[in-house]
């Protein structure tokens, strides 16, 4: 079994991707969704968030999202320690994740922040999904509502897309021009090939 990594900065289309992946019955990890799952069901890591980031990182036992969030995205040393404190936990669960569909031909693991930290190293390979700072805005905007000036700075508390692209073993452009499906068709038949390579 092979292990994919999809990433991309926020509002790149990492989720469209990943779902067009999910029709062709390709099993799927989203790491953003288990990380806010473990962090309030798992004891040890609330403790640990709980030491780092002070009581308020939980409100009536639910993750203050908004509170850590005005924290880390203005400080990137805070922010690697929240990584660093979650993370572990995530590739443990990676790990379940993958013994459990071991009998596939690739599992797919999506997460924002892979070319830039520990988490490259649990996966085979990794392809990026690629989108104009422009057209990324745009999709924010219409999608949450949020203010231009908090999403900016979500995107430089991450890595520049020049750089990833330079990382990065496939890119998926989803700009408009670029079809989609066929992208993921082509990277899908050659994913399953390198699985059957492997055996």
């Amino acid at each position: 079994m092979l292990r994919l990594g999809i990433t991309g900065g926020i509002g790149s289309g990492k989720t469209t991707v990943c779902r067009l992946f999910e029709h062709l019955a390709v099993p799927v990890y989203n790491a953003d969704s288990r990380a806010k799952y473990l962090v309030e069901h798992v004891q040890d890591l609330k403790s640990e968030l709980l030491s780092a980031f002070g009581p308020e990182t939980f409100l009536n036992g639910l993750y203050n999202r908004s509170y850590i969030a005005g924290i880390v995205f203005a400080d990137p040393v805070k922010l690697k320690l929240l990584n660093g404190i979650i993370h572990p936990y995530v590739l443990k669960d990676w790990a379940q994740f993958c013994f459990e569909h071991r009998n596939e031909a690739y599992v797919i693991k999506e997460a924002a922040i892979m070319l830039e930290s520990d988490g490259r190293q649990s996966v085979d390979r990794i392809a990026l999904v690629y989108a104009p700072f422009e057209m990324r805005m745009e999709r924010l905007l219409n999608r949450d509502a949020s203010d231009p000036e908090a999403i900016r700075a979500r995107m430089k508390a991450q890595m520049p897309e020049e750089d990833k692209m330079k990382l990065a073993d496939d890119i998926i452009y989803n700009d408009g021009r670029h079809s989609l499906i066929w992208q993921v068709l082509d990277l899908h038949k050659r994913m399953c090939i390198e699985a059957q390579k492997s055996y």
